[in-house]
């Protein structure tokens, strides 16, 4: 006598999704609660600006609304929410990354918006040595800020070919030179007046 084959046994998971797929707002959230402190732990890896970061979240939870009745395994929700967050940031940073401000204009951005004269000679001089750490910066950094912070940022394609970092490490090593740069900004106690 052979042994019976089991059948599966919806899960309250299953129901919970099921629900969220048809907009019931008590399973929305059930959901949230859940499983917003996973999302956010995983948006938080990334070190986005807090503005951005609120994106990547509410783009996570969008994602779930128009595919929540496509998933078709419940227990597998907390991964396929940490996916899509991953995926909702990359998308973020490459935006960020082809939309940047020149490193020319870095000491623009620490200035106040009615500057008088003292104030811009302040500023022009925190510019000039910021543009010092910049170039103090190791080559392959340096070099990375240059072509994301251009006038006409470079494509990812086009940094992997001519600088010859990875597509993968584009993200990590600008995130690495930021902070660099913020830290040596900090040591020195730059600020614009």
């Amino acid at each position: 006598m052979s042994a019976p084959v089991p059948v599966p046994v919806p899960t309250p998971d299953d129901d919970l999704l099921r629900r969220v797929a048809c907009g019931e707002p008590a399973a929305w959230r059930e959901v949230v609660h859940r499983y917003e402190r996973l999302v956010r732990a995983r948006v938080r890896g990334f070190r986005l600006q807090p503005a951005d970061a609120e994106d990547a979240v509410a783009g996570t939870w969008l994602r779930l609304a128009q595919h929540a009745d496509r998933i078709q395994h419940a227990e597998r929700l907390a991964g396929w929410l940490s996916t899509v967050a991953g995926r909702e940031c990359l998308r973020l940073l490459d935006r960020s990354a082809h939309a940047g401000i020149p490193v020319a204009d870095v000491g623009e951005l620490l200035t106040d918006a009615v500057p008088g004269p003292e104030h811009r000679a302040v500023s022009a001089e925190v510019a000039r040595e910021v543009r010092g750490l910049v170039a103090e910066l190791p080559s392959r950094r340096r070099e990375l800020l240059a072509a994301l912070f251009a006038d006409e940022p470079w494509t990812y394609e086009r940094i992997t070919a001519d600088i010859g970092i990875p597509m993968g490490s584009i993200g990590p090593t600008r995130a690495r030179a930021l902070a660099q740069l913020r830290a040596a900004v900090t040591e020195r106690g730059l600020r614009a007046g």
